[in-house]
């Protein structure tokens, strides 16, 4: 059996640094910080009062308000960033095969808000005030169904959970499909909604999350000797992913080539990760092995990156140890100085920054870098943009319970 091509034709957003593309892209290049203290509800009782909400989401510029009512929020976003991307392709429906075409789209937490607004109904009023939508708001799958039924997108259709590699997973999964003949179309990505008291309260009983509350634009600072914790982020991100040959024949954009994924498992912690950064080493070192490149081959890492102590310095110590020398000539950075820790969306908003940063040859900043860890020694890209030359370049995302995803992508050349 040969194996296809894969490339990507179609991309969108939500973000707690814009709501579309390019806004996404400029507020990367200008680093624009989505960090302030919280507005969905009152967070003065909780220890941490902050976080990256998506600001002015007009959900009635993708749908109608009642079907709006009737999805979680998480959906909300996850059916904007994917009628955008949609659009973006450039995909004639009329003259597709629609059951060439699938969704594999992932969320690592699902319809939280709607499970404890339920909760609460049925706390204070019986079964008889919970709405007969409760099951298929909550459930995680329901962005892959709405996703299909709106487009009558009939092929493979699931949703991947893996914490916060979950929609790197959707994309390798998507990926591997198309490369094998399975479809030659995939709607993919993650999305998620959880800026809610419950889930920030967990965090915080976790210690996962940043406290500084005083200064909560300083507070995602991946890589810094004073970083403390992650910033909660939510938002979704979709990409299409074709075959080469489909998307040639009918004159598609292509942003980029999807040429390997590297998945692998901590096996040690239920979220602290390896020590030395032992999975994220393979996870990289897989995602190069599949794609038939060399290390020196690399010119940017969108890194995990979430300003936590174990994560930041762990993932330095694998892109050392794979990389050896030429780990100090490449540049590395964290997206999640500015949108935030999407959760189960991180990965597919870092796989399109990285897609972008490829298509533009510009390096996204990490912004808050202000007294780098000495032992985060690598150039990590401080403050500001920089232009180079990138035709490989990596997007990792690592998720509690050991999961780590690596997704390899090149500059297309037709």
């Amino acid at each position: 059996m040969s194996v296809k091509r894969v490339v990507i034709t179609g991309i969108g957003a939500v973000t707690p640094i814009g709501n579309d593309i390019d806004a996404f892209w400029n507020g990367l290049l200008e680093g624009r910080n989505g960090a302030k203290t919280i507005t969905k509800f009152d967070p003065s009782e909780l220890p941490t009062q902050f976080a990256c909400e998506v600001k002015d989401f007009d959900v009635e510029k993708y749908m109608d308000r009642k079907a709006a009512r009737r999805m979680d929020l998480f959906t909300q976003y996850a059916m904007a960033a994917s009628t955008q991307a949609v659009d973006d392709s450039g995909l004639d429906l009329d003259n597709e095969d629609l059951e060439r075409i699938g969704v594999i789209y992932g969320s690592g937490i699902g319809g939280m808000e709607t499970f404890v607004t339920q909760l609460n109904a049925f706390q204070n009023g019986g079964a008889r005030r919970v709405s007969p939508f409760f099951v298929p708001m909550l459930i995680t799958d329901i962005s892959a169904g709405h996703i299909s039924i709106k487009y009558g997108f009939k092929g493979p259709n699931y949703a991947t959970v893996s914490a916060c590699a979950t929609s790197s997973h959707a994309l390798a999964d998507a990926f591997f499909m198309i490369q094998r003949g399975s479809a030659d179309v995939i709607v993919t990505g993650g999305s998620e909604a959880t800026i809610i008291p419950m889930s920030i309260a967990g965090f915080n009983a976790a210690r996962a999350i940043s406290t500084w509350n005083d200064k909560p634009e300083k507070a995602s600072r991946p890589f810094d000797k004073e970083r403390n914790g992650f910033v909660m982020g939510e938002g979704a991100g979709t990409l299409i992913l074709e075959e080469y040959e489909h998307a040639k024949a009918r004159g598609a954009k292509i942003y980029a080539e999807v040429i390997g994924a590297g998945l692998t498992a901590d096996a040690y912690h239920v979220t602290a990760p390896a020590p030395e950064g032992e999975g994220a080493f393979r996870s990289m070192r897989e995602a190069l092995r599949d794609g038939g490149i060399n290390p020196e081959d690399v010119d940017y890492i969108n890194a995990h990156g979430t300003s936590t102590p174990l994560n930041d310095l762990n993932e330095t110590k694998a892109i050392k140890k794979l990389f050896g020398e030429h780990a100090y000539k490449l540049s590395v950075s964290s997206t999640k100085s500015m949108t935030g820790h999407l959760l189960g969306a991180a990965g597919a908003i870092e796989a399109i920054a990285t897609t972008l940063a490829i298509q533009n040859n510009i390096v996204p900043p990490t912004i808050n870098l202000d007294d780098p860890d000495p032992e985060c020694d690598l150039d990590y890209t401080p403050h500001k943009p920089k232009e180079r030359e990138i035709t490989y370049a990596i997007s990792n995302t690592f998720g509690f319970g050991g999961h780590n995803a690596s997704i390899l992508l090149k500059k297309i050349h037709e």
